[in-house]
């Protein structure tokens, strides 16, 4: 289905409002974003997201209608625009435009819509900033078969177009909750999660630690690390909480946090694997 009509000017009240979409605000008051790319946009239908408009640039118009795809959106009831260049770069993420961005309802869930496998790991990510990195964390989280991805007293949201992108889609299809730390320590507690904080001063190796079945990994940010009331709750005794550390032989003193989520999400696959 091709476009009845073409947008030329980055002024077109349309363009205006999806290129807002940009900034937190704007998301945050709309409960809109927007989705760069087919791949990411295919995955959020398939997981229901509602897609209000497909804004396609005019010499992409023939590749992506070529198969139909932009038809089936049109008939779920997606409004499907076409920009000639000018006003498709005002809204399109940076050279990475893949001749496609999408406005689509979404926003992280709270914590009582979190449903994951009761006996597969779950993520907790605290105080996370950049969004490339919980796309990154998410897209781990889905490659790894864990269980969800907790985003306590997050600094950048799931819903950010950086963080759709760099999880290429994933984070439509990981179970995904946005709390803070207080309200995730009493999620550990009421269902029986044992906390495992990735730490520069860990007690365990990272291998030496139970990171297999209902475990919850624990990964601060690389600024500040894990809040206190984490060790305090474990000192207290009401909360099952060990702490592992990745070894550092060179002159940084950390790995970035996606990195270490990997490391720790596998090592966690690899127990499961043996123990199965």
């Amino acid at each position: 289905m091709l476009p009845h009509d073409t947008i030329t000017s980055g002024s077109n009240p349309q363009v205006r409002e999806a290129a807002r979409l940009r900034d937190a605000d704007a998301r945050r008051a709309t409960g809109l974003t927007l989705i760069d790319g087919r791949r990411e946009l295919s995955r959020a239908a398939a997981a229901g997201v509602v897609i209000e408009a497909v804004f396609v640039a005019v010499e992409a118009v023939g590749e992506l209608t070529a198969d139909g795809w932009l038809d089936r959106l049109a008939v779920a009831g997606t409004r499907i625009v076409s920009l000639s260049e000018k006003p498709f770069q005002r809204i399109a993420f940076g050279s990475r435009n893949e001749g496609c961005v999408g406005v689509v309802r979404f926003a992280g869930r709270p914590l009582e819509a979190f449903a994951p496998q009761h006996d597969a790991p779950v993520l907790l990510v605290e105080g996370v900033e950049k969004p490339g990195n919980l796309g990154a964390i998410l897209r781990t989280a889905d490659a790894a078969g864990l269980g969800g991805v907790i985003v306590c007293n997050g600094r950048t949201d799931p819903a950010n177009p950086a963080a759709i992108r760099a999880s290429l889609g994933t984070v439509f299809t990981v179970p995904l909750a946005l709390a803070t730390t207080l309200e995730t320590i009493r999620w550990c507690q009421a269902h029986g999660r044992r906390v495992v904080a990735a730490m520069p001063t860990g007690k365990l190796l990272w291998h030496q630690a139970r990171l297999a079945g209902p475990t919850a990994i624990l990964l601060g940010s690389e600024a500040d690390g894990i809040a206190p009331a984490w060790q305090a709750a474990g000192a207290a005794g009401a909360l099952d909480f060990e702490s592992v550390r990745l070894p550092m032989h060179g002159v940084a003193d950390s790995l970035n946090v996606s990195a270490t989520a990997a490391v720790l999400a596998y090592e966690a696959l690899r127990q499961q694997e043996i123990g199965s």
